[in-house]
């Protein structure tokens, strides 16, 4: 692929969130001239079944007319405290308590449910399921969003999450790799970090990842937790060591990776939008997922671009990541 195609096509490599219900002027530029790949929908963009059927309808035909590319259109959708679609839409329990139930086909028919809302508004990817481990009782942001404190139980019931999802084309989003199941603060405000050693987190917070690959997940979202026996330099989502290493070298994972928002606060405050945009491409990340500024937005896509211009982004690492997002799209978005 030339360094001209690249550029054109660089776009692909953002997800990005929004105000407002309707197709603006804003969200017209950064699909027809900055080319985004993704989209993520929060309860701020949804007013009805019908609104948002219409806004993902209008947010499709405009990247196929303007780059013949289907969008990655995303929403957090798990069940519980985390979800985007309020009442008229079905409410679903949360991961623990399917999980305390442990019911299979409770799992299974909750997830089908669920996809069946999505596929109706024009939602292609949920953010889910959580992968994490329930391990700490004061981890203030897991909590009951993940199925149980045990491992195999989480990579069982996940696995028909993930099943259920992709039997309707909705594509399952497993998180937070490596795990962030015992922090004891929150990455939306602060950088957290697991001291674990290696043996540990390969027996109980990597279990569920390394299980699900093998049933077939395809993508995965990173944590913003620093790590100090696999990387004591870099938060998952900007280590090389854990996104490169670990994920695809050792567990071989060559499916989508898509950081958590850049614009939390375990991010923010420690570095620079152009420092968090350009490290996390060359740690192996595919999508940067920036949900709110618009101005962090062109201004990630800027970083990347001169990075690769400037050699500090090898041509080969961009190609890699739109290689296994066009596979992705392939694989599961029909037009």
């Amino acid at each position: 692929m030339s360094k001209i195609s690249l550029k054109e096509n660089l776009g692909q490599m953002l997800m990005i969130g929004f105000n407002g219900t309707t197709l603006s002027d804003e969200l017209k530029e950064m699909i027809a001239d900055y080319g985004v790949g993704g989209i993520i929908l929060f309860s701020r963009n949804i007013e009805s079944m019908s609104q948002v059927k219409d806004l993902c309808n209008s947010l499709q035909e405009l990247s196929i007319r303007s780059y013949k590319i289907p969008l990655l259109i995303a929403i957090d959708q798990e069940g519980g405290r985390v979800f985007r679609l309020k009442p008229p839409f079905r409410q679903y329990p949360s991961y623990g308590e399917l999980g305390r139930t442990g019911s299979e086909d409770a799992v299974r028919s909750n997830a089908l449910l669920m996809a069946d809302e999505l596929i109706e508004i024009g939602v292609n990817m949920n953010m889910a399921p959580v992968l994490d481990i329930n391990t700490n009782p004061k981890n203030p942001i897991i909590g009951d969003r993940s199925f149980s404190a045990d491992p195999d139980v989480v990579s069982r019931l996940s696995a028909y999450v993930i099943n259920a999802f992709h039997e309707k084309e909705i594509i399952a989003v497993g998180k937070h790799f490596p795990g962030h199941g015992d922090t004891f603060s929150d990455s939306h405000l602060e950088l957290p970090v697991v001291n674990h050693k290696i043996g540990r987190l390969e027996e109980i917070e990597l279990k569920p990842f390394i299980n699900t690959f093998k049933t077939g997940l395809r993508a995965i979202m990173t944590a913003h937790v620093l790590y100090p026996a696999l990387d004591p330099d870099y938060p998952a989502t900007m280590s090389e060591r854990i996104i490169t290493d670990i994920l695809r070298k050792k567990l071989g994972f060559n499916g989508v990776v898509i950081t958590d928002d850049l614009e939390m606060k375990a991010i923010t405050n420690n570095y620079s939008e152009k420092i968090s945009a350009i490290q996390s491409v060359k740690a192996g990340v595919d999508i940067l997922l920036i949900c709110n500024s618009r101005d962090k937005q062109i201004e990630m896509f800027n970083s990347i671009l001169m990075a690769l211009e400037s050699g500090e982004i090898k041509e080969d690492r961009i190609e890699e990541s739109l290689y296994r997002i066009a596979r992705l799209k392939k694989d599961f978005i029909k037009t």
